[in-house]
């Protein structure tokens, strides 16, 4: 009469299985939260270019021309630059062009740009 269990090369095979799978399922869940974190950053980048372009907009600083700046962060800085052009379509127009740079953990840099256009004609 047989009892019921495994036998060896069933539990040599399960376990073979298992050391083939866990390395690929570890790869995988290291790649999500590495893609988190790049999206995290690309969201604050965004934000923080949106705030900026709002700030000079409302303080008329983008007048002055180009500018640029840093912003801290954890662990790391975000670097922003104003590109003020005159808008060619509209004499009365000017297109503020602003763009946030940072590095992530690998040193690859990335970029988030903001565009809008303000009109600069005399009050009505």
């Amino acid at each position: 009469m047989r009892t019921s269990g495994f036998t060896l090369v069933e539990i040599l095979a399960t376990f073979v299985l298992i050391a083939i799978i866990l390395p690929v399922a570890m790869n995988g869940i290291s790649m999500a939260a590495k893609l988190a974190i790049q999206a995290k950053r690309r969201v604050e980048a965004a934000s923080l270019a949106q705030g900026i372009l709002n700030n000079q907009i409302l303080s008329g600083d983008y007048e002055d021309g180009d500018q640029e700046g840093e912003v801290p962060g954890d662990n790391f800085a975000y670097s922003w630059r104003l590109e003020v052009l005159d808008w060619e379509a509209e004499g009365s127009m000017q297109q503020l062009d602003l763009s946030v740079t940072w590095e992530n953990s690998g040193g690859d840099e990335n970029r988030v740009a903001l565009s809008t256009l303000v009109y600069t004609g005399s009050e009505l």
